[in-house]
């Protein structure tokens, strides 16, 4: 009879960890986010993953290390063990286009940096306002302005689109 942590691979456990929710963004997986940076998998089933947090404040950590847990748990991982790898540090470039994707379908504008030959800073738009290079999510205007640096995770900032009227959160790059 095969056990459960015989069928256990290193494949099966990154197949594994690319369904667990991102907990303050459940469109993408912590696999998405980049912040899964290893696997290991010991002959009695131990099973080591190393995460890099996406700044080393934020308040997910220890929920995303226990769903880790919860996951290898139900799949046969007789232990669990979470290693944090702190540098380098994560940054947004370890997210892949599909990632981007999935954030701008869910409403948040992903990470985005302008050439600085192509930056509006400071150069004002009708009526005054400051407007920015981050694309709407609903609507892709490009027309926007920055309401706050601080949206709904400290990850984000609060941006509202000139031409749809609609708040968004735009995903910080780091």
């Amino acid at each position: 009879m095969v056990t459960d942590a015989e069928r256990l691979s290193t494949e099966a456990i990154w197949a594994r960890l690319a369904s667990v929710p991102d907990p303050e963004i459940p469109v993408i997986s912590i696999v998405d986010l980049g912040i899964v940076r290893g696997v290991e998998l010991d002959d009695l089933g131990v099973c080591t993953v190393t995460l890099t947090p996406t700044y080393s404040g934020c308040p997910a950590t220890e929920v995303i290390a226990e769903d880790v847990r919860q996951a290898l748990s139900s799949m046969g991982c007789t232990s669990t063990v979470i290693k944090a790898q702190l540098s380098p540090a994560w940054t947004t470039d370890w997210m892949n286009d599909e990632t981007k994707a999935k954030l701008r379908e869910y409403g948040i504008a992903p990470p985005h940096v302008t050439p600085l030959s192509e930056q509006r800073i400071g150069i004002p738009a009708i009526g005054g306002r400051r407007t920015s290079s981050i694309a709407c999510p609903r609507c892709a205007s490009l027309s926007t302005e920055t309401l706050s640096q601080y949206g709904s995770t400290p990850c984000k900032a609060q941006y509202r689109c000139l031409d749809c009227r609609e708040p968004f959160d735009y995903f910080k790059p780091h």
